[in-house]
């Protein structure tokens, strides 16, 4: 089975690189692509020199445009997704939420931090279902339109796995968590961009039909 793995970025630059060199060292994982959805930084470049395939997006779609453009170019049989702003991510971490789905034990793999940070483990343990690191069948994507999803795409998935009847595997990631909204952008406007996120997966989970 072929293996994409499909990482959304916008102004990941400073962080983007330790997470590429980590998909790159699994021998699971045939294409990286990086969607850089509109970045006003070096995202892109340094994606490029850290061994992924980049598409760049003129404007600022949201993590489910960047996604949807990324299944686009894809050849994978299996996709991974990844945020680009993870810390602590292993090789390890990548086959563990890889294997499942290529062995044919699952349909989906959703990761689950834990023993990293207590913020962000506190906030997977509450809504699990929001976790952007998971392996998924190419097959069972086709159709859905992710694209409409600004923020909201891993709800999107997660319905569309319970609605289909898909096999979920939840896999624990040790000891990987990421950097949060409140740090990249200050305190104020890192608030305000996590109050928009969560208004985005609210009105995904609730118009999605």
């Amino acid at each position: 089975m072929r293996v994409a793995a499909i990482v959304p970025a916008y102004n990941e630059e400073p962080r983007i690189a330790s997470v590429l060199d980590v998909v790159r060292g699994s021998p699971l994982v045939d294409e990286i692509i990086v969607v850089d959805d509109g970045s006003d930084d070096d995202t892109a470049e340094v994606a490029r020199a850290h061994g992924a395939r980049v598409i760049r997006l003129g404007e600022n779609t949201g993590k489910g445009g960047a996604v949807a453009k990324g299944l686009e170019a894809a050849l994978g049989d299996v996709i991974l997704f990844l945020d680009a702003d993870l810390v602590g991510l292993t090789v390890e971490h990548v086959n563990a939420l890889l294997e499942p789905v290529r062995h044919g034990d699952a349909d989906m793999t959703i990761g689950i931090f834990g023993n990293g940070r207590t913020a962000t483990d506190l906030a997977q343990a509450l809504t699990p279902w929001l976790s952007g690191q998971r392996a998924i069948k190419r097959d069972v994507l086709e159709g859905l339109e992710l694209d409409i999803a600004r923020f909201g795409v891993e709800a999107v998935l997660t319905r569309h796995a319970r609605e289909s009847g898909l096999k979920v595997v939840d896999v624990k990631l040790p000891g990987l968590t990421h950097v949060m909204k409140e740090e990249k952008m200050g305190t104020v406007r890192g608030m305000a961009s996590r109050a928009r996120m969560y208004w985005e997966v609210l009105k995904s989970v609730v118009d999605w039909d």
